[in-house]
């Protein structure tokens, strides 16, 4: 049976007249990488403070870890750690000091969680220096450390990577891999920029005016992206055989009786188009097929204008 750590139903927020958040509904599963996508004043933010009780949702619901009752929601929101907007530090203090001021803020006994969090966050040499003195890319990290230090079953990510160097991005990038696969922690993360979100998301929500367009998992969005030559035949079936005994290649997928998708030979169409009509098969049409993933996002969002 799968389980959800988070679903929404019909989730939103109006602000007077304006609908900010506009009848919202997704799924996170135990385990996944959710990135929400959107560009800046989608609702992205919005829809994170309903999540973790930071402002009330108009109407509409939620479940946390299936519970959706207000009594059960409070008690599941404590399994729930984050970085909302711009994470709350101290400058004059160190990343330790930091850590250990929370720790005590938060009645958690374990003193060694500390050295634990430092490490798993890569700050664990940052000594005596002062959070003032820290990169964008430090304070990200220290406020990810902050985002666990009560061991959470569920963070949540908003906007971690902005501003960040191409450096800073891959730091964070594997520290949210590894929170997720080692020790085993749902994320949702949200960002405006798609083709950093899929190095490590698993499903994607595209947001635009406080509307889901479109949710789309890691593998639909790679075989929507990825580049390929279409390629049109008479007889599919002979199509095949040339690709594999003239081309050498097994690197394709037959969409139905006369089109191909071929990964290979994206470089070289003409060579494709010489073997096939060499061996008596006629092409109607070759193209090439896929687009990168700013025009996806793009095209989505453009679709609901």
């Amino acid at each position: 049976m799968e389980e959800y750590v988070l679903r929404t139903h019909n989730l939103t927020k109006r602000y007077g007249d304006k609908v900010v958040v506009d009848n919202v509904n997704i799924s996170i599963k135990k385990g996944d990488i959710y990135g929400l996508i959107g560009r800046n004043g989608a609702g992205k933010t919005t829809f994170i403070r309903m999540i973790t009780d930071l402002t009330c949702a108009t109407s509409g619901s939620l479940e946390l870890f299936g519970k959706k009752d207000g009594k059960g929601l409070v008690e599941e929101r404590k399994r729930i750690g984050g970085i909302i907007e711009t994470p709350v530090l101290y400058n004059g203090l160190t990343a330790k000091q930091n850590l250990e001021y929370y720790r005590i803020f938060s009645g958690i006994a374990d003193k060694n969680i500390i050295e634990k969090l430092l490490d798993t966050v890569g700050l664990e040499d940052t000594g005596k220096k002062k959070v003032k003195d820290f990169s964008l890319g430090m304070k990200q990290r220290l406020g990810l450390a902050l985002a666990i230090l009560g061991n959470p079953d569920f963070i949540i990510l908003d906007e971690p990577i902005n501003g960040l160097d191409p450096i800073g991005i891959v730091e964070m990038r594997n520290i949210i891999k590894r929170l997720n696969t080692e020790f085993e922690i749902t994320v949702l993360i949200s960002s405006h920029i798609l083709p950093e979100l899929s190095q490590i998301a698993t499903k994607y929500g595209i947001i635009n005016d406080g509307k889901l367009v479109k949710e789309v998992t890691k593998q639909q969005l790679d075989e929507e992206c990825v580049r390929s030559l279409l390629v049109e035949v008479d007889d599919v079936h002979k199509a095949t055989i040339v690709m594999e005994s003239s081309l050498n290649t097994t690197n394709y997928v037959v969409v139905d009786n006369h089109k191909i998708r071929l990964y290979d030979y994206l470089d070289n169409p003409s060579e494709v188009t010489y073997q096939l009509n060499n061996q008596g098969v006629r092409v109607s049409s070759i193209s090439e097929f896929g687009i990168d993933l700013e025009n996806y996002f793009i095209n989505v969002i453009g679709e609901v204008k």
